[in-house]
């Protein structure tokens, strides 16, 4: 049994940009607590958290990673994330895994695209907030400046909890002192703001205070602040060195005492019943006497361990050599092994309490955002999931050798399972199959591990652009199939109508038959045809999507009627009434968030328009730079990290995110039917 209570638990996750210092700050929390002998560097390859050789030959993490510290009794459970944009997936996954968001600024660069995304999601997801100002020890730094940043952007609540002295060698904590030297503001306003906003979370409290005009003590403070916290009406903002040790103290003091317990955290959002379908809340409790509850946030699949699943136990206790189930699973599986993990390594131990994070291997059925659980009757409790970037970085793979294609299946199948923004597509109309990703570093590192750890090379190639076709008109057609040589015939007759929808709500089939003119035993070979159509496209040969196809009439023979038969006039027939329904194509369109040097935005504006794209907003960055954002069709971006490169001289980023689908000049729809006619004409 675990020696620890749930009380004495902590959970928070490392976010951030890339480059903020999230590993080196992990390495100086394990260092400071004895966890290491001695700190890892990121130069060196030799950080608990950045393990894997890609992680080490990149020089940044890929993916997450858990560890755990234990300091003044409590034990912290931690997960350091990647910070690049492309890796996004890692770190909004962690999210589930914490109470607590420690946001890593770098003093240098100033308030980065990661960290404001995950300042974001962090607040919807009803996480308590921290900020931690890193790298106080460069030089030439406004740290008045970037708190200044920080308040505008994010807002008055966010207050320091310390502040840097002695030429950022030092901090000096500001809740329970009122004096001291501080490099820059005052100790003693700094303090006063902060009470001023605890205080008001207790009404009595805040009588009292405002009566008496004495500080209240830390015992009294604690329940308004963690309620602040949990609020959103507190962020504290902390300062700390990971390189030179400057207010790592003061943050472990910071997680040990102030950070919410499991059972003091926002309560995580479970439901209960079935994704998309009505539901109910479900209240879990960070009670270890209870029925188990845990999240599956993250999957390894490797070598040597198999699938690994790493889960935040929310309810209940985890005990080694219980039987668990996955999901809505039938069939249980036995905790044969329990783990926690310290980066790649895995420490066996007998049970995790509530607000632990652990792990379990070669369970084959586990699943990301998968729920483990110890009876049917939490078969179908969920929790809401997040919400991640749409993939739309693509290339089209195939195997330098052939008969290896199986094995890419079975590979792009494994990585897919590690990662919720990593997919696979099969395009059986061009026969490519398709990886697609949040950007180029992010399918890099794909094709890098398939090569490293898998042993597979792989071509590549840019993909065909993911267009849809739909119509703007209802329309009817039907079709008869009749077909007669010898012996048995074939006869199916499908009248059918066709209407659009609106853009995103995707097919709808409906059965309007009456009478029997077509037995209901024909009507899924029907909608199978009209599902070929659909899939093979009309216009140029894409998906065809937003539509209801209603059949509402047909003949059927008694001895000639087939499957066969209403398959091919069900396709046939929608094929015609698509033809006469008038018919465009759409095509991607994504937002588009590029962050560069000042001087350079007006070239960018200037790019973006010339792509058939135009600019929304842009947004001052500080330290020089400048965010301009705006939405562009994607197959207009197929060479546009060599143009960034080239118009801001290589300081330039860009992320790109799914925004809409929209019809395509009528030119670029005349080109593309015109090859979709070659290539037929060709078949």
């Amino acid at each position: 049994m675990s020696k620890f209570t749930s009380e004495s638990l902590r959970s928070v996750v490392l976010v951030g940009h890339g480059a903020a210092g999230k590993t080196t700050l992990a390495e100086a929390l394990l260092h400071a607590t004895g966890a290491i002998a001695a700190k890892g560097s990121i130069e060196r390859g030799s950080t608990v958290c950045d393990s894997d050789p890609q992680e080490k030959e990149a020089g940044h993490s890929l993916s997450s990673a858990v560890f755990s510290i234990r300091h003044e009794g409590i034990t912290i459970h931690a997960v350091d994330t990647p910070g690049y944009p492309d890796f996004a997936g890692q770190a909004i996954a962690a999210l589930a895994a914490a109470d607590t968001a420690l946001v890593v600024i770098n003093a240098q660069a100033g308030i980065e695209l990661t960290a404001e995304r995950m300042m974001r999601l962090a607040g919807e997801r009803g996480l308590c907030r921290m900020i931690v100002v890193n790298k106080i020890d460069a030089d030439n730094l406004d740290l008045p400046g970037l708190v200044a940043e920080i308040r505008e952007r994010f807002g008055s609540q966010c207050l320091v909890l310390d502040l840097p002295a002695h030429g950022a060698a030092d901090v000096v904590e500001v809740l329970e002192h009122d004096a001291g030297d501080a490099d820059f503001a005052s100790v003693a306003a700094a303090h006063r703001a902060l009470i001023d906003q605890i205080v008001e979370e207790d009404e009595d409290l805040l009588a009292r205070y405002l009566d008496e005009g004495s500080d209240p003590s830390t015992n009294d403070l604690h329940a308004p602040f963690e309620k602040a916290l949990r609020a959103g009406h507190l962020i504290p903002i902390l300062f700390t060195s990971a390189k030179t040790g400057a207010g790592i103290p003061q943050l472990l003091h910071v997680l040990a005492t102030l950070a919410p317990n499991p059972a003091e955290g926002n309560p995580p959002p479970f439901y209960r019943g079935e994704p998309g379908a009505a539901s109910s809340a479900f209240a879990a409790q960070p009670d270890p006497d209870l029925h188990v509850l845990a999240h599956v946030f993250k999957v390894v699949v490797d070598p040597y361990l198999g699938k690994i699943g790493v889960f935040r136990v929310h309810q209940g206790t985890v005990r080694k050599d219980m039987q668990l189930f996955v999901g809505d699973g039938k069939r249980p599986f036995k905790v044969a092994h329990l783990y926690r993990l310290q980066g790649k390594d895995t420490v066996e131990v007998d049970a995790l309490l509530p607000g632990e994070i652990g792990a379990v291997a070669k369970v084959e059925e586990i699943e990301f955002d998968c729920v483990l659980h110890d009876t049917h009757d939490e078969d179908h409790i969920h929790l809401v999931p997040l919400e991640f970037p749409r993939p739309m970085a693509g290339l089209a793979v195939e195997t330098k050798k052939k008969g290896d294609e199986q094995r890419l299946f079975d590979i792009l199948a494994k990585l897919a399972m590690e990662d919720p923004t990593f997919v696979i597509e099969r395009h059986p109309s061009s026969n490519e199959t398709v990886i697609r990703g949040l950007g180029d570093m992010h399918l890099k590192a794909k094709l890098a591990r398939m090569l490293s750890q898998y042993k597979l090379e792989v071509d590549t190639k840019p993909p065909r652009i993911p267009y849809r076709e739909t119509i703007t008109a209802p329309a009817e057609a039907m079709y008869r199939h009749k077909k007669q040589s010898g012996g048995a015939g074939q006869f199916g007759e499908v009248h059918l109508r066709i209407e659009p929808r609106a853009r995103g709500e995707g097919f709808e089939f409906v059965d309007a038959v009456k009478g029997g003119v077509i037995p209901g035993v024909f009507m899924p070979a029907v909608e199978k045809g009209v599902r070929q159509a659909l899939a093979g496209g009309v216009v140029a040969g894409y998906e065809v999507q937003d539509l209801r196809v209603t059949v509402y009439d047909g003949k059927t023979h008694p001895v000639d009627g087939k499957e066969v038969a209403f398959t091919i006039a069900g396709r046939k027939a929608l094929i015609e009434a698509i033809r006469n329904a008038r018919p465009i194509v759409l095509e991607p369109i994504v937002g588009i968030e590029i962050v560069a040097p000042e001087n350079a935005i007006g070239d960018l504006a200037g790019d973006l328009s010339g792509r058939r794209g135009h600019v929304t907003g842009t947004d001052g960055r500080g330290h020089g730079f400048a965010a301009i954002s705006g939405e562009v069709p994607l197959a207009e971006l197929d060479d546009y990290q060599s143009r960034l490169k080239s118009l801001t001289g290589g300081q330039g980023s860009y992320t790109i995110d799914f925004a809409r689908y929209a019809a395509v000049p009528p030119n670029v729809q005349q080109q593309l039917a015109s090859r979709f006619q070659l290539r037929d004409e060709e078949e």
